[in-house]
């Protein structure tokens, strides 16, 4: 992740310094990091007090973050569960990320601009973010009581990795041809839609392969 610094007394800008501070680092509050945000040109998740910049997307990430979304959304319409997407902060005590989805199916109308009682949060991983979200970032998300699930889904292959809070954080992994089944919320989604579009090798293979078989006379 790539360090910012906020400046100017109450903190009322934000700029892009580099990815190594050169300056001495200060500690933001929740507050100041919250005032902060309502005024930066770009979002930044806030980590034992340091401000870090959110890294840009690439189109098969915000493909499968659209995807998955919709799956949900369409699936929880009838529930009190809502899904929310990756520009709704996420507060775990006094850090805040933006996961790429969350459901939340609890009141949780604390704030208008973050939420703390997710069942499910959902990342899409990249090179840049893959090791913050499997380690630092899921560890503390794991804190949060009313987490039921943690998912990882891998943009350059076609991979998920859902973590479990009913089995003790087990992970169990899902692939193209399976569906993820979401326990907490009790509903199943097909890997393959999630990808849906999405043009990496993992995606482009299985599909041929599909074409192929369709192809293939009834014996």
């Amino acid at each position: 992740m790539v360090t910012v610094g906020y400046f100017a007394q109450g903190f009322q800008s934000a700029f892009h310094v580099s990815s190594v501070m050169v300056f001495p680092q200060y500690c933001l509050s929740p507050e100041e990091y919250l005032r902060g945000e309502l005024l930066a040109n770009t979002k930044h998740q806030l980590l034992d007090g340091i401000p870090h910049r959110m890294p840009y997307v690439s189109s098969d990430h915000n493909l499968i973050t659209g995807n998955i979304a919709c799956e949900l959304k369409q699936r929880l319409k009838d529930t009190p569960c809502k899904t929310l997407i990756a520009d709704m902060k996420l507060r775990v005590a006094d850090d805040f990320f933006y996961p790429d989805v969350m459901v939340v199916c609890s009141e949780d109308n604390a704030d208008p601009f973050y939420k703390t009682a997710p069942t499910i949060i959902i990342e899409v991983l990249s090179k840049t973010t893959r090791k913050f979200d499997q380690t630092a970032k899921r560890l503390r998300c794991q804190n949060i009581p009313s987490l039921e699930e943690y998912v990882l889904i891998e943009q350059d292959k076609g991979e998920i990795q859902l973590f479990s809070r009913t089995h003790n954080w087990q992970s169990f992994y899902y692939y193209l041809g399976d569906r993820i089944n979401l326990a907490s919320l009790g509903i199943s989604i097909a890997v393959e839609d999630i990808y849906e579009r999405v043009d990496n090798e993992d995606v482009l293979s299985y599909l041929q392969q599909k074409q192929q078989e369709a192809l293939q006379p009834v014996s």
